[in-house]
């Protein structure tokens, strides 16, 4: 039986120190545990993948590790307390999936079990994943015991969707809310791991990983994982697009290029080819409109540090960015946000495709940056009403007085 694990396990973070990211939730925890101000109950909300069960995990071995008479900040991974929690078997932390546990009815049997002491442990803890998904009659029968729990009992609830938690519950717990990972942050996890796996990865593909990430720590190992099977050789950029049906950037940009010419057969033959090579029409617009945010971001001055960008990436946005005027790239931006429904639900996307670059093609190709300041400059209304005041007077002196 083959025993190796998967790289999310493998290098799952066991105490704060290894946790990432979460700076402020790792200062606040252990300051709570140093002196020993413990809350009844904990929310933890945020993103997929970003430490929300791991950090309920690390809180409950520092609870509860035997090595130490008191709570402490630094568990040590290896008593009995610490192993059963990590591989989710203790009898005194519970992990309960609020999505298949989310009735009245197994909130009552928690109700009736919690008032029992641990069977080892200082202090019996529930986690509570994706607690949103409890029922209102489920929440409303958790009130009382979470706002008066026994001292030995202890609730963690983890969540994606903090706003369908109530009110109520939410005001009887301590709240932290865990952020994504930038691009440089999960790039420096992703190649910390290549050396301790001996994985080869050019930084293109994995800067590509961490894009395509979305902030998710998890989903960057996972995506590294499958790439170090794909190609065990060496990963590189290509292989990357290749294996997860990524739409190339240099697609973007010489998409934009025949919009900006206004080039209508080149155009259809763009959105010919794009259908030919695969290419999934809302991964294409996501990635489309990404691009064109990255240009707004470039023309009002924004940082492109934390977007995970190539220095030859940046330059070309930069070029490219001079060929818009503001209002064009708000109004294009427009155009595909009312698009998006249809980009979604369609039965025909070919048809949606060549309607979209046709409308952005006409926006975008009739007038010049400088033009359009021209004639922003035309419509000022002092100017308007300087023409109207001088216009007569001017006829008469080219024409000479009406007789």
């Amino acid at each position: 039986m083959n025993s190796r694990k998967v790289l999310t396990l493998k290098y799952r973070p066991k105490t704060f120190d290894e946790l990432l990211v979460q700076e402020h939730v790792k200062r606040t925890l252990k300051k709570a545990i140093e002196h020993k101000r413990f809350a009844n109950a904990y929310l933890f909300a945020g993103p997929r993948g970003v430490g929300k069960t791991t950090t309920a995990r690390i809180l409950a071995k520092c609870l509860n590790c035997l090595s130490y008479k008191e709570p402490t900040v630094t568990p040590c991974n290896k008593c009995t307390a610490c192993i059963e929690i990590s591989q989710s078997r203790s009898m005194d932390v519970l992990e309960i999936d609020g999505a298949s546990n989310r009735g009245i009815d197994q909130v009552r049997e928690l109700r009736e079990n919690i008032k029992y002491m641990p069977t080892s442990l200082r202090y019996k803890i529930y986690i509570i994943d994706e607690v949103h998904m409890l029922t209102v009659q489920a929440f409303n029968a958790l009130l009382k015991t979470l706002e008066e729990p026994p001292p030995h009992a202890k609730f963690i609830f983890a969540t994606t969707k903090p706003h369908d938690v109530p009110a109520t519950i939410i005001s009887r717990c301590q709240r932290f809310d865990f952020r994504k990972a930038t691009p440089t942050e999960i790039v420096g996890r992703l190649r910390w791991l290549t050396k301790q796996e001996n994985i080869t990865a050019s930084e293109e593909a994995l800067l590509m990983v961490a894009r395509r990430a979305d902030g998710a720590i998890r989903d960057s190992e996972s995506i590294l994982e499958q790439l170090a099977t794909f190609r065990p050789e060496g990963i590189e950029l290509p292989d990357v697009e290749e294996l997860l049906g990524l739409v190339p950037n240099e697609v973007f940009f010489n998409y934009l290029d025949l919009l900006l010419q206004g080039d209508t057969p080149g155009l259809l033959r763009f959105t010919n080819q794009t259908f030919e090579k695969g290419y999934d029409l809302l991964e294409f617009y996501t990635g489309l409109v990404e691009h064109l945010r990255n240009i707004l971001l470039i023309q009002t001055g924004s940082s492109l540090e934390n977007l995970g960008l190539l220095s030859t990436e940046k330059k070309r946005l930069e070029q490219q960015a001079k060929r818009f005027s503001r209002p064009q790239l708000i109004k294009a931006m427009e155009i595909l946000l009312k698009t998006e429904e249809s980009a979604k639900h369609t039965q025909m996307p070919r048809f949606v495709f060549e309607y979209l670059s046709l409308e952005l093609a006409g926006l975008l190709s009739r007038t010049t940056p400088i033009q359009s300041r021209q004639k922003e400059t035309a419509k000022d209304p002092a100017s308007e009403r300087i023409t109207r005041i001088l216009g007569p007077v001017e006829e008469e002196r080219r024409h000479g007085p009406e007789l």
